[in-house]
């Protein structure tokens, strides 16, 4: 993976306490209220993925479980990248 994602897709990640979602036809408006940075889910799956991120043990079993087919992870590791650069989302630190 690389590094620009700022993503570590073998890692668990949730969505931030701080982040709002608010459906639309063409997926979601996020917003975070702590930096106060807004941005649109252009996509319904991307929207069910970070929705049920912290229920799977990876960002891969993430989109595994929501049925994203290898073709099309780039994509999404990139938008979900940029979710974690803007603290959208974090890594789930794992206790040792």
């Amino acid at each position: 993976m690389p590094p620009e994602h700022d993503l570590d897709p073998s890692r668990p990640y949730r969505r931030s306490p701080q982040l709002a979602l608010r459906p639309e036809p063409f997926g979601a408006l996020a917003y975070h209220f702590g930096n106060r940075r807004l941005a649109f889910l252009t996509s319904p799956l991307l929207v069910e993925i970070v929705e049920a991120l912290d229920q799977q043990p990876s960002v891969e079993a993430a989109l595994t479980a929501s049925g994203v087919p290898a073709a099309r992870r780039p994509a999404f590791l990139r938008a979900l990248g940029d979710l974690a650069r803007s603290g959208m989302i974090e890594q789930v630190e794992v206790a040792p």
